[in-house]
């Protein structure tokens, strides 16, 4: 998922979208659900959040190190 179709799912969400990365903007949105803010951060590809939104972007973020 690309920056700016999370910046609108954080917008329909009304979460705050000003000076946040990809990863930030997903932390935001995470938290807003009431969930951990866990994005990028499964180590080893290890993640038991299987029916996550994020999920695919998360391994890709956590792979590159983009958080």
């Amino acid at each position: 998922m690309n920056t700016n179709q999370i910046k609108a799912i954080a917008k329909k969400m009304h979460v705050d979208t000003t000076a946040a990365d990809k990863a930030e903007l997903v932390h935001r949105i995470q938290r807003a659900e009431g969930n951990f803010d866990c994005f990028a951060s499964p180590i080893n590809g290890i993640c038991d959040q299987t029916g996550c939104l994020w999920r695919d972007d998360c391994f890709e973020s956590a792979r590159i190190g983009a958080h």
